[in-house]
């Protein structure tokens, strides 16, 4: 079976979709076929599709499906629980992570499992996109948005991951937007504080693209 990473953020809009095209990029630099799975996207377009989603299909070696890099493509742009029940369908992990399974079953070498929101999005009444991280008995990568309360998100998720049972292997500090007022001592903060290690700092570019991106990661901790 392939490497397989869970990548999750401190909220939304904090850049997972922008780590993730850069760890595929980097993993691809480094000799390895790769794909990617966004299980849920909630915020498509007219034909059904998810922008991140386009954006991990573009950016894997294989050559998969939109189906299969995104299988639940949910129209509003809000919570996947809430999405789905304007389409009256019910999301459950077990089925999300099966979907999941497809892929990492496949010829990629490197693949990434990219969630919808933070830690504790639900996906149902009872429960969350982390229970696909359980279920499939991932890694985690968490992505922080440098940005104000930055810390306090990246350790309450991490302990989140901890308590849930997996491992948080690593994290990305990714900054969504312009330059946080103290930057520095933000990042030196979460440096000391989060019990893994930072694989790069990326930087805000309104266009870019993950081989871009991927300059600024050290992907060597994934691919021991």
């Amino acid at each position: 079976m392939s490497k397989t990473w869970f990548v999750t953020g401190t909220d939304t809009g904090v850049g997972k979709t922008v780590v993730s095209c850069a760890l595929l990029a980097a993993a691809a630099r480094a000799g390895l076929r790769t794909a990617a799975v966004k299980p849920v996207a909630a915020g498509c377009d007219e034909k059904g599709q998810n922008e991140d989603a386009l954006l991990l299909q573009a950016s894997m070696t294989e050559a998969l499906d939109y189906d299969q890099v995104n299988p639940v493509a949910l129209r509003a742009a809000v919570a996947p629980h809430i999405a789905a029940s304007f389409e009256g369908k019910r999301l459950q992990a077990a089925r999300l992570a099966g979907l999941c399974r497809g892929v990492m079953l496949g010829a990629a070498d490197f693949v990434v499992i990219e969630g919808a929101g933070g830690w504790r999005v639900p996906i149902n009444s009872r429960e969350t996109m982390a229970d696909v991280a359980i279920q499939l008995r991932l890694g985690v990568i968490l992505v922080v948005g440098m940005r104000l309360g930055c810390i306090n998100h990246a350790l309450l998720t991490a302990e989140a991951i901890r308590r849930d049972g997996l491992a948080l292997v690593a994290w990305v500090a990714n900054q969504p937007g312009p330059r946080m007022d103290h930057h520095e001592e933000n990042l030196d903060t979460l440096r000391q504080l989060l019990p893994a290690p930072l694989l790069g700092v990326t930087p805000f570019l309104p266009c870019w693209q993950g081989a871009e991106i991927a300059k600024y990661l050290d992907i060597k901790v994934l691919l021991q």
